[in-house]
């Protein structure tokens, strides 16, 4: 039998990034609050912090930098029930609603900064 990593369709990359997210819970309610990432995909995410029960299928609004990303809830997963008033803790599994080359904005940074330090290194080595 193969393990979940194996039957992934993309890779997942660990990312603990500060999110805002809006949308609406399982009661109808709309609410907005902070969570943050746990791994990112090129289509989906998994969030932590999640203080509002959801409905998978619904629509998630993450807010990330200048970016605003409409995600499908997939799945969520309640960590821990707490007894006195504090709100319970989910985890959610999301799919990027319009696809985009690099939804998160981490890609480009990434080659702005390699294309700076190679001409830096080829600089330096003339």
């Amino acid at each position: 039998m193969k393990d979940k990593s194996s039957r992934r369709r993309q890779v997942r990359t660990r990312a603990v990034l500060p999110v805002r997210v809006r949308g609406k819970d399982a009661c109808g309610a709309l609410f907005e609050g902070l969570a943050h990432t746990l791994d990112l995909t090129p289509t989906g995410a998994r969030l932590g912090a999640i203080r509002h029960e959801l409905n998978a299928l619904d629509t998630l609004v993450v807010l990330f930098r200048q970016r605003r990303i409409e995600f499908t809830v997939m799945w969520t997963r309640l960590l821990g029930e707490h007894k006195d008033d504090a709100q319970d803790e989910y985890q959610v599994g999301l799919q990027v609603v319009a696809q985009e080359m690099d939804p998160w904005g981490l890609c480009s940074t990434h080659s702005k900064t390699h294309q700076v330090m190679r001409a830096s290194v080829v600089s330096a080595a003339a």
